[in-house]
């Protein structure tokens, strides 16, 4: 598991282009030497459903048995796909594929093309709150190892557990996609890491929130990481320049977003003419 406090930097690479393809670029980034490599859980690639798209927990499967230390997960896994109790014992795997590498990323669902096209249910935002938050009243429980029966609204299980235990104990740590109050509210109580997206006055406002949250309910807000997904569209919104065009770029992304406590920084992947760059940039910064 990353550690609370200290800066860190991921790559999320999308999952379109061929498998050979990812999986040379996962070995080249993991010994660029990220943090931790990500992809997403769709049916579709949202800002382009025409592209192809491999399936994520099969493909994170694979390219963490290609890999061998940087930390992998999916940014972030939708409720609406799975039974949690799926979800958790599909982690549990993974964890023992990746020799306890495993950054076990949940969110509750928000790409309504795909849902639509496939026909599972998406549901209106309260009730997909309702069911993300009993998820992870599953989720957690059974990953540690526990025996649970759980009656909820939305989910039932009864004597239900799950072996062999993870690799990671007391799990592997649980990275919760969240933008508004009830779902940072939802964060306060299981997240390891908070994931987020937006700009930099969004992620001071959702970060203050989060701590509003965590001092409710007595737990140390240094104890989450706090995450942003920082992709090219959202950065040239703010005016802020391509990470991996320099050094000095670099510096200018991390250092308008470290300022408002976000202690890790999830990037698009360099394009190939960026490499030396690239290179660069990750060997000052380790």
């Amino acid at each position: 598991m990353l550690e609370p406090g200290r800066l860190s930097f991921g790559v999320a690479t999308g999952q379109t282009a061929p498998y050979p393809v990812l999986a040379d670029r996962w070995r080249y980034l993991e010994e660029l030497g990220f943090d931790s490599i990500w992809h997403f859980d769709h049916f579709l690639q949202p800002f382009d459903p025409s592209l192809p798209y491999y399936e994520g927990w099969t493909l994170l499967a694979a390219l963490a048995a290609r890999t061998t230390h940087v930390r992998v997960g999916l940014l972030v896994a939708s409720n609406t796909f799975r039974h949690p109790p799926l979800l958790a014992q599909q982690a549990i795997t993974l964890d023992h594929v990746s020799g306890g590498r495993l950054e076990l990323g949940i969110g509750a669902g928000w790409f309504m093309e795909e849902h639509d096209r496939f026909g599972v249910p998406l549901y209106e935002p309260a009730v997909r709150v309702d069911r993300f938050e009993e998820a992870l009243e599953i989720i957690d429980p059974l990953l540690r190892g526990e025996t649970v029966s759980y009656q909820g609204s939305h989910y039932q299980l009864s004597q239900a557990r799950l072996r062999p235990r993870p690799v990671q104990s007391p799990r592997p740590p649980l990275t919760l996609g969240a933008h508004r109050p009830r779902m940072l509210g939802i964060c306060a109580r299981y997240a390891d890491r908070w994931n987020s997206t937006g700009t930099v006055e969004q992620m001071a406002d959702r970060n203050r929130r989060l701590d509003e949250a965590c001092h409710r309910i007595g737990r140390d807000p240094a104890q989450i990481i706090r995450s942003v997904l920082a992709g090219g569209t959202n950065l040239d919104s703010q005016g802020l320049p391509d990470a991996w065009s320099s050094v000095d770029a670099f510096a200018e992304v991390v250092g308008r977003y470290a300022e408002v406590g976000v202690g890790e920084l999830i990037f698009e992947p360099p394009q190939p003419q960026q490499y030396a760059t690239a290179e660069r940039i990750m060997s000052e910064v380790r």
